[in-house]
């Protein structure tokens, strides 16, 4: 039954996915960069926490 639902909750996200897409194109773009800018303030966060770690904590 969980399979079945993760299926469909795909299928879902996948058609709206498209529909913003192909209806406003600009906006799927302002999405995508917010989500790759969200990725990289995680990824130079996870980077400066790792060099206060090397750094002994100080």
């Amino acid at each position: 039954m969980a399979v079945n639902a993760k299926k469909i909750a795909v299928y879902v996200l996948v058609v709206f996915v498209l529909y913003l897409i192909i209806t406003d194109p600009a906006k799927a773009a302002d999405y995508v960069q917010i989500g790759f800018e969200g990725i990289s303030d995680a990824a130079k966060a996870v980077g400066d926490f790792m060099t206060w770690l090397a750094n002994g904590g100080q």
